[in-house]
Order: structure tokens, then C-alpha cells, then sequence
């Protein structure tokens, strides 16, 4: 996979490497050989199977770490970067850094508020971290497009207690009337970030309206989340597995090639409603089981078959998915022309 550019955005495939600094390492020479520089990035997404290694190495960057299994092959840590021309704005915030960059606003890695114990209560303290975060930006919660949480498969029979406080705080109109939530993905990591640390979240937001992309799939009327929503340039999508959307059954136990095959065709059934095809697509980020890990290279031409463009890469090795049936889940994100 190669460095994407669409709309002023560079999104760079995820580096791996042996240490976390060794990553960082390799990353901003790809940065550098691009002709940027660290004033131009946006936002820098570290996956680390050692949390606690330290976050010194990107001073004044929207940065967020992600404690992950491992990582395929073998490595350390893997680092993604996305650069946008000049940098776009940048705010300090107690929290951490918030870039807006054009339309799209990236957000630090969130974690509960300190002193909170219990799971939806840290769910819910870390969507009013990113509401604090936001207005930074002078938006509200209304403008998320996108969240990604990170918590353990002990927590996984609680994780629907997260739809509460969801509930509570997420959601809008969008441009045509409908209701939008934000896309949005759960996996599950046994490795937290910090002692007591039973949630993290990454969220991206967008400064343009919103509409929610969906193709006729019914289960997501009840949901907190869609399955893709355009804003502005830009269509942030879902976790996607191979989940049948009109049974909720989780389908092809134990064939990752199979169900890398249905996950693929459902992102491109999004695709298709929101007007786009597979060369649309600018990156992925792929979350695979412990069990996937032998296997995982022999996805790479079903990828290539349905994402042509050569989206930007990055794969992690997770604990395990919500769904104890899923190997793989993948999050795309597409641009429009």
C-alpha cells in the first residue's frame, strides 16, 4: 500500500517496526521523503503492544496511542501518519492537541476523566472529553463523524451499557433531515493504556453538514451509530465484519478469507449508495483476532480486487472482536471526487 493525497490530505500507511521510537522513526522519513515536514501533520496514530513507552517523540501533534495484541510480522508498534499541507489549526487543551485540518477535525486518543470508575460511567466520561475537546474548535458533539473504542474482552458482556450514554450525547440532523450518528467501531484490547483504564476512544469530527449513508439496512434505525456518513469531501464509514445486516448473525466461523470477502462487499454496498466505488477508498485500518494473524497475508488480493486505489494500510493485531465469531473487522474511510 502507498501514500494516498486527496483534497490537500497525505494519509500514510501505518510503519512498522521492532520499538515505538523505531516507528517514529521510519514514519518521518516518510514524511520527509514526501517533501513535508512535522508542521504538516495532522494527527499521528501510534499502535503499540507497549502503551507505557512514552508519547515524547511528537511535541505539539494531535497524537493518540493504541494498546493493541500485536502487530502482523511480528513488530512492536506501527505508527500512521496523515499530513495536511501547512498543518491547518492547531489548539493546545488539557487533554491534548486538537488540528482542524480543511474540514476534518482530528481529536488526541480520549480516556476517561480521572477518578471515574465503571464502564459506561468511562464511556460516558470519554464522550464529554471529546465534547471538551471540540469546543476548542467551536463545535459540539454533533459534528463526531467517526469513533473508534478500545476495551477489554473481560468488559465485553457490559459493552452494550455503552449505548446509554451514546444515546445520551451523540446525534443530530443531518442535511437532509435524517438523523446522523457517527460511524463507529468497537474493539477489544487487553492491554489498557493506563492502570484503571477500562475505555479509550479515538474520534474524528467534521466542520461540513452531515448526511448518513446507508443501503437500506434496518437494524441501523435503532442504532447509535450508521454504517457510513458523508461531510463535506469526505465519507467516514463503520466497522464493517461479517455480520448479515438483515439477521444480525454473525456468518463463516472461522474462514477469514471468507469473511474478508463479505466485509469488503458490504463497505462496498455503502460505497455504491453514497455514489463512490472501491478506488474511492484512501485508507484502511484493519483489526484482526490472534487466530487471523497465520492467515492475514492471503487477504491482500481480495483487498487489491476490491480497493484498487491503493488505499493507505495500517493492520493491528487485536484481542479480540466484539463478535466472538469475527477475525477481522475493517474501518475505511473514502473521499469523493
Amino acid at each position: 500500500m502507498t501514500l494516498t493525497v486527496a483534497h490537500g490530505t497525505a494519509r500514510f500507511p501505518a510503519v512498522a517496526a521492532p520499538t515505538v521510537a523505531q516507528a517514529r522513526e521510519l514514519a518521518l522519513e516518510a514524511v520527509r521523503a514526501a517533501g513535508l515536514s512535522v508542521a504538516d501533520i495532522a494527527q499521528v496514530v501510534e499502535y503499540t503492544t507497549d502503551p507505557g513507552a512514552g508519547t515524547g517523540g511528537w511535541p505539539g501533534v494531535t497524537l493518540s496511542v493504541v494498546a493493541v495484541e500485536g502487530l502482523p510480522g511480528g513488530n512492536g508498534a506501527a505508527v500512521e501518519v496523515t499530513a495536511y499541507l501547512g498543518g491547518g489549526e492547531r489548539f493546545s487543551t488539557p487533554h491534548g492537541v486538537v488540528t482542524v485540518a480543511g474540514e476534518v477535525v482530528y481529536l488526541p486518543g480520549i480516556v476517561p476523566a480521572p477518578g471515574v470508575i465503571g464502564f459506561r460511567e468511562q464511556y460516558r466520561s470519554c464522550l464529554e472529553v471529546a465534547g471538551e475537546l471540540l469546543k476548542a474548535a467551536g463545535l459540539g458533539l454533533d459534528a463526531l463523524v467517526q469513533t473508534t473504542d478500545y476495551t477489554a474482552t473481560a468488559t465485553r458482556a457490559e459493552y452494550p451499557r455503552c449505548g446509554r450514554p451514546r444515546r445520551d450525547l451523540l446525534g443530530g440532523t443531518g442535511a437532509d433531515g435524517h438523523p446522523v450518528h457517527p460511524g463507529a467501531a468497537g474493539i477489544l484490547v487487553d492491554r489498557p493504556v493506563a492502570e484503571g483504564v477500562m475505555v479509550t476512544l479515538d474520534a474524528v469530527a467534521s466542520r461540513r453538514e452531515l448526511t448518513a449513508v446507508n443501503p437500506g439496512w434496518s437494524r441501523y434505525d435503532t442504532l447509535t451509530y450508521k454504517p457510513g456518513l458523508a461531510a463535506g469531501d469526505t465519507l467516514f464509514m463503520s466497522g464493517f465484519g461479517a455480520l448479515e445486516p438483515a439477521t444480525q448473525r454473525a456468518i463463516f466461523d472461522d474462514d477469514l478469507l471468507a469473511q474478508a470477502e463479505f466485509t469488503y462487499a458490504g463497505i462496498k454496498a455503502v460505497l455504491r449508495e453514497a455514489g463512490l466505488t472501491g478506488e474511492a477508498v484512501v485508507r484502511l485500518v484493519e483489526y484482526i483476532t490472534p487466530d487471523a494473524a497465520a492467515r492475514y497475508h492471503e487477504v491482500a488480493a481480495l483487498r487489491a480486487k476490491y480497493f484498487p486505489g491503493s488505499p493507505a494500510l495500517t493492520s493491528v493485531v487485536c484481542s479480540a472482536l466484539l463478535r466472538p465469531e469475527f477475525l477481522i473487522e475493517v474501518v475505511p474511510t473514502a473521499v469523493f471526487p
